[in-house]
């Protein structure tokens, strides 16, 4: 039996682990704080795959039909 990942599931988009540089240049891009980014948990399926820990910040990516593609940002919390 081979181990399933959610990240190969249809429904689930893309989500990527900012490095601590791109995390403080998105925040800069925003003119905003980490804690005023919406918020998703560190024991999200999607956020343990890709090991983020409390204060990361992730980067998802959903296929959009108008713009093709749409960019969130979250900020894992416990």
């Amino acid at each position: 039996m081979t181990k399933f990942t959610v990240k190969d599931h249809d429904m689930v988009p893309e989500h990527v682990l900012l490095t601590p540089e791109e995390s403080a240049a998105v925040l800069a891009e925003f003119g905003i704080e980490a804690p005023q980014l919406p918020k998703i948990h560190v024991t999200d399926p999607a956020a343990k795959e890709i090991e983020a820990k409390v204060g990361d910040i992730i980067k998802i990516m959903r296929k959009s039909p108008t713009a093709k593609q749409s960019i969130f940002y979250r900020l894992v919390i416990d």
